[in-house]
């Protein structure tokens, strides 16, 4: 198995680029989540989850540079997260994983990451 920070040097930019542009490309479309992304900054949102994977998974500190400290737990904070949306955010990234072409060991690496953090970020009891 590879760690965390080989998974930026198995993937680069363009690969973290391809799986966000495809997770994006789904959530235009969901009914569930997309409303939660203001039209205006779906762009903005789709650079900074591409700059926060690649920092996490040992690219350039561009997330850092440009926002501070990541914080995901306060910058979702003002949207409601339940059990449903977390599951639906993990579909729409398993989707991508999978039409971005990501290798077994790179998706064992990323998969319990995502989930992992789409546990953290729910901020609403069913």
């Amino acid at each position: 198995m590879i760690s965390d920070s080989e998974v930026y040097a198995r993937l680069g930019d363009e690969g973290f680029e391809r799986l966000v542009n495809l997770f994006y490309a789904a959530v235009r479309q969901d009914d569930l989540i997309g409303p939660m992304y203001p039209p205006q900054d779906l762009d903005g949102a789709r650079v900074r989850l591409r700059d926060f994977l690649v920092q996490r998974f040992g690219g350039p500190m561009r997330y850092d540079q440009t926002r501070g400290h990541p914080r995901l737990r306060m910058r979702h904070g003002p949207f409601s997260i339940g059990q449903a949306e977390a599951r639906r955010w993990l579909t729409l990234m398993a989707a991508a994983m999978r039409d971005a072409g990501i290798d077994d060991d790179v998706a064992a690496v990323l998969w319990p990451y995502f989930v992992s953090t789409a546990g953290h970020m729910m901020n609403r009891a069913e």
